[in-house]
Parts: structure tokens; C-alpha cells; sequence
């Protein structure tokens, strides 16, 4: 079955701005920390508050962040990376310590609402190769009777984020829909678990990936206007993947015992830039066509009603692995430094309120020297350099800066690594290559970022760059072979 998204959920919440209360709907999103130089956590918080923002899920237990949503009346999945499944499985002790030290600790001290425990993170991927299969289940259970013993068991549920290919359908039709064949009995033991704990069954769904995967999907299909080609499954129309993905999950439910399992949908949304798909346009067509059907109460013919959903994602995150592809870094509505990147409504009447009280770096950059030659042997190893310390993945064909001449490249990239590295002097002394200059360098849509300050900027110098951007790489060379 082609993969899907899905978003959001009605929910009255209740704002206080300034002495007013205002009843407003609500959407969740995913709040991911692999950022070089992140927002300090008491802005993002302001910054899910003043966009009326009621739930987020995070990818950690992280106590700068957990303390940071203190009384703040916001609903809270915090999750355990699949690293920690195996010491986790392997020990009730384990769990019960992790449980007391990142649950009840925020929960009883720090007044942190916590509902959800996401116990690792699309554990049965199949590029994981069955690494998580055994030990996924042991360590829910290990999980759910840590927080039983903790006396948190009626407000805090387990569950497990899943990718949509659990489940598959040969057909494509929802009504053909079951647990992929070599986990399905695992599958069933998972959905029986989280039922008698009146736990839901989290999915993540996304529409781009099917788009990014197969380059003959059908592109209208993957948005909300009703101008893709519909599939007519005995009766019940669908004219959007998202519709037939989270219905396919129900049809899978559904047939094995399960039809009423409570489902939120944990990751759902479009990237911004890395991939000549994801782009602006697409991103505000995706993201605010759903939110439509959100406020229409609009569900799928199987589920009436709106999605319990988590858009994906908040925020930028420049140190993501991009091993999945450049697009990775991208995903948020929101740059690093906490500005909209389109107009957006989630829901308040209005469009998205940037942060406020960012701080920036001074308004320099770094970039390839007037008289520099481009067939300086140094030339490829800087860039490479530059690239595997900082973030290169708009440069790639199709993305924001994909059109830019080789000199453009070479700086951009000099760049990104000078503003990670603080603007330190030293961070731009590519011998007989690079300048530091106080004119802007963007191009057009290509914006040459100047980086925020934050609270982690004195480690970012140093910072070993998590992943390299090998096709990034390879496009500047191929251009560079070209020049030699």
C-alpha cells in the first residue's frame, strides 16, 4: 500500500492571554532536537502557546525541555530512542528507573503533563533488518509495569510510533488490508497489549515518501483537493492517500479483533526543501489542506470524525541524519530560528506567530574569495570539509539552491561552516579561497543563513558533523571535474 499522512484532532483548550480565555482548536507536533544551534526551550514553548499549539511529542526524555513545559497546560508523548529498547527490554529495573527519572519526576515535581510513552521509534522498518522485532514488546511491557508501580497507569499510556509499512495491501484497496506477513503475529501481540492496556496504536504516515520513492506516484493523489484519480473500494471513495493509508490500518485492525483500537497518527507532514518535491508550495498545499479537513471534522469513510494526529514537524533540524535523504533537515513549518516559513493556519483564525527574542550572530558570511581559482587543488577537500561540519543539503538538484553557479556552491558551503563554528575567524580561513564579507550573499530564493545564538554555541565550534551530505558532495565535484 502506498504510504500517506495524517493530522490532528479537535480538542477545546483553554488559552490565557493576557486576562482573556479563548476556546480555540488544537493540533499536535513533533518537537525534534538535533539542531546545531537550537532555540533555548523556554522560546519554543512560548512559541507552541502563542500559536495555540496544546500537544507535542518528543523524540526524548530531555529535562531542559520537560522543565521548560512546566504548568504549562501542554499534553506531552515523550519517547525512548530505539538505542534504548535493548537495556529496557532486558530489565524491569531499567524501565523502572527510566520511568521514575524522565516521568515521574517531571509529572510530580515539575507539574509536566505527560500522557504518552513512546517506546522507540519505527522499530520495524525494514532497513532495520529485524535489529528491534524481539525486543520492542518486552520492553513496552517492562515500560507499562514501570509506570503501573509508579501509580501513573490511568493518565499515562504506552504505545509504539510505527511506519506504514506494518501493514500492507496487494490490492491497494483499504478493505485488503493486513500486517505485513513476516511480523504479523508479532504485530498481533503488540495490538493485543496496547488493547487491554487502553493504549492506542501510533502510525506514521507520509504521503512525500511515497513520492520520493516512486517517481510514477501519482502526485495529485498525495493532497486534499479531490484532483487525483480516486479509488472506489466497494462503495467507499478515497481521493487522497492519506485517507486510504489510515483506513487500511483500520481495515487491519479491524479483520483481526481490533476494530475499535484508539489510533493517533504521530508523524504526519511535508518538507520544505532537499528534494525538488519538497518545496514551499506543496509544503503550505499539504499542511493546510489537512488542517481543513480538521476544522470540517472531516475523517476517513472507515473513521468519521478528525485525526488524533501530531504534524511533523516544528521546527527545522540541521544535524538530522540524512541517510532517508537531503530532505530530512527540512520538515519543520518553522526555520531554526522559529520563523514561519509560509502563511499557516492551525486552526486560531490566524497565521503562524515567528518566536520572539532571537538572538543573532553579527550580519557576516564567509564565502569563496574574489580571486580565488577554481582549479585550486584545495578547492574540492575545503568544500568537502566545509560540508561534512555544517549543512550542505540545499544545495542538491531540485532544492532552494539547487541553480547555483559553482563559485555560488563553494560559498554557500564555506558558509554554512562559518556560521556553525560561531563566525570564529579561524572557520573562514581557507587558504587562498575564502573571504569574510559583510554583503549579503543570497541568491534569489537561496538564502546564505546567518546562525542564531543559543544556549549550545559554545560547543557548536567543535561539533563533529553527524552525517555527510554525499550527494551534496558529489554534485560540487562533478562541477568541479568539469571546470578542471
Amino acid at each position: 500500500m502506498l504510504s500517506k499522512g495524517v493530522f490532528a484532532v479537535f480538542f477545546a483548550i483553554t488559552l490565557l492571554y493576557g486576562s482573556l480565555l479563548i476556546e480555540v482548536e488544537g493540533i499536535g507536533v513533533n518537537w525534534g532536537s538535533q539542531a546545531r544551534h537550537p532555540l533555548p526551550p523556554a522560546t519554543v514553548v512560548r512559541l507552541l502557546r502563542e500559536n495555540g499549539i496544546q500537544k507535542v511529542k518528543l523524540f526524548e526524555a530531555d529535562s531542559a525541555i520537560l522543565k521548560a513545559l512546566s504548568r504549562t497546560g501542554i499534553q506531552v508523548m515523550v519517547g525512548i530512542p530505539n538505542d534504548l529498547l535493548a537495556p529496557i527490554a532486558g530489565s524491569v529495573a531499567a524501565a523502572e528507573r527510566w520511568v521514575s527519572q524522565n516521568v515521574s519526576a517531571h509529572v510530580s515535581s515539575n507539574g509536566v503533563d505527560i500522557r504518552y510513552v513512546a517506546v522507540g521509534n519505527e522499530p520495524f522498518l525494514k532497513a532495520f533488518n529485524g535489529t528491534f522485532e524481539s525486543i520492542t514488546l518486552p520492553a513496552l511491557q517492562n515500560i507499562q509495569s514501570a509506570i503501573i508501580k509508579a501509580g501513573l497507569a490511568t493518565q499515562v499510556k504506552v504505545t509504539v510510533p510505527l511506519n506504514a509499512d506494518v501493514y500492507q495491501s496487494a490490492s491497494n484497496l483499504p478493505s485488503d488490508g493486513d500486517f505485513r506477513p513476516e511480523i504479523r503475529d508479532l504485530m498481533l501481540n503488540i495490538v493485543k497489549f496496547l488493547s487491554d492496556n487502553q493504549a492506542p496504536f501510533t502510525i506514521n504516515i507520509y504521503p512525500f515518501i511515497s513520492l520520493y520513492n516512486d517517481p510514477n506516484f501519482p502526485v495529485e493523489f498525495a493532497f486534499f483537493d479531490g484532483t487525483g484519480d480516486p479509488i472506489n473500494d466497494n462503495g467507499r471513495i478515497y481521493d487522497n492517500v492519506l485517507d486510504a493509508n489510515y483506513d487500511t490500518l483500520v481495515w487491519s485492525l479491524q479483520k483481526n479483533g481490533f476494530g475499535n483500537l484508539t489510533i493517533i497518527v504521530g508523524e504526519v507532514g511535508w518538507p520544505t526543501d532537499g528534494d525538488k518535491n519538497a518545496n514551499m508550495l506543496y509544503a503550505r498545499r499539504y499542511n493546510q489542506g489537512f488542517m481543513n479537513r480538521q476544522k470540517a471534522n472531516k475523517g476517513t469513510p472507515m473513521r468519521p470524525g478528525a485525526m488524533d494526529a501530531y504534524l511533523f514537524s516544528l521546527i527545522d533540524e540541521d544535524a538530522k541524519s540524512i541517510q532517508p535523504g537531503n530532505f530530512e533537515r527540512h520538515w519543520g513549518i518553522f526555520y531554526i530560528d522559529g520563523r514561519p516559513k509560509y502563511q499557516l493556519s492551525l486552526g486560531t483564525g490566524n497565521g503562524l506567530i515567528p518566536a520572539k527574542d532571537v538572538h543573532y550572530l553579527a550580519k557576516k558570511w564567509c564565502i569563496l574569495a574574489p580571486t580565488a581559482n577554481l582549479q585550486d587543488p584545495q578547492l574540492g577537500p575545503s568544500v568537502s570539509y566545509a560540508c561534512d561540519h555544517a549543512d550542505c543539503t540545499s544545495l542538491g538538484y531540485g532544492s532552494s539552491c539547487g541553480s547555483l553557479n559553482l563559485a555560488q556552491n563553494v560559498s554557500y558551503a564555506f558558509n554554512s561552516y562559518y556560521q556553525v563554528s560561531n563566525q570564529l575567524d579561524s572557520a573562514c580561513k581557507f587558504p587562498g579561497l575564502s573571504i569574510i564579507t559583510n554583503r549579503d550573499p543570497s541568491v534569489g530564493s537561496c538564502k546564505f543563513k546567518i546562525m542564531i545564538k543559543s544556549d549550545d554555541s559554545s560547543e557548536a565550534s567543535t561539533m563533529m558533523p553527524l552525517t555527510r551530505p554525499r550527494a551534496v558532495l558529489l554534485l560540487i565535484l562533478i562541477c568541479l571535474y568539469i571546470v578542471l
